[in-house]
């Protein structure tokens, strides 16, 4: 099944709780949460706060995405804020399988994310313990960038592997999506689809029905 992860880091935060609940009434089933600490990436976003207050603004699966240096550290306090699933980038941990048990161990649903230039082939070795992997198709840290065509390929690939070992785990995509691109990564084998300007810019709703209707 594909699903469409609205990105609330292109929201306006002055009425963040109305217009998620819209994404949610157009039938986004996700809700993507990026974290950034100005380490890993170069910008700051949000944290545990945020995250805490806007859990009750729907029902949506919350999809956080951290993008910070050694992710251990903090994934029972984004666990209780209300992650549903937690994604960490295998280049920000020196134990990767450490993170991914910890996810497990506070019940929830485990992802680990590579950028651009990061071999698909980091992932093989975790592939069998994560729920997702997350394959950024822009350079972690900015919304508003184009998608990088070459990352295609690495969603093809991924999906190949994921088939060759016989398991059933979701491929997200993150960054440069429009509504006249989500076509490109659906068809390369990716299911979960992040977009932020494309479901915020303008109408929230025709936006995100418009996309999802893209993706079947």
């Amino acid at each position: 099944m594909n699903i469409l992860a609205p990105s609330i880091l292109s929201a306006d935060f002055t009425i963040l709780g109305e217009q998620i609940a819209k994404t949610e009434e157009a039938g986004a089933q996700y809700l993507h949460f990026d974290v950034m600490d100005g380490i890993f990436v170069p910008s700051i976003s949000f944290g545990l706060p945020v995250l805490k207050s806007i859990r009750k603004a729907s029902n949506q699966i919350y999809d956080v995405h951290l993008m910070i240096e050694e992710p251990i550290r903090y994934i029972e306090e984004f666990a209780e804020s209300g992650a549903d699933i937690i994604t960490f980038h295998v280049e920000a941990a020196s134990d990767p399988r450490e993170v991914i048990d910890k996810i497990h161990s506070c019940g929830k649903k485990a992802g680990m994310s590579i950028k651009p230039k990061t071999s698909v082939y980091a992932l093989r070795p975790y592939l069998e313990h994560l729920d997702m992997v997350l394959i950024m198709t822009v350079e972690p840290g900015f919304g508003g960038q184009k998608y990088i065509d070459e990352c295609t390929e690495k969603i093809v690939a991924t999906r190949k592997m994921i088939t060759e070992m016989g398991l059933n785990t979701d491929i997200e995509i993150d960054g440069g999506v429009t509504i006249n691109n989500i076509h490109v990564p659906v068809e390369a084998g990716a299911n979960v689809i992040v977009a932020g300007s494309a479901v915020f810019n303008g109408n929230i709703t025709e936006n995100v029905k418009a996309l999802i209707g893209e993706m079947r």
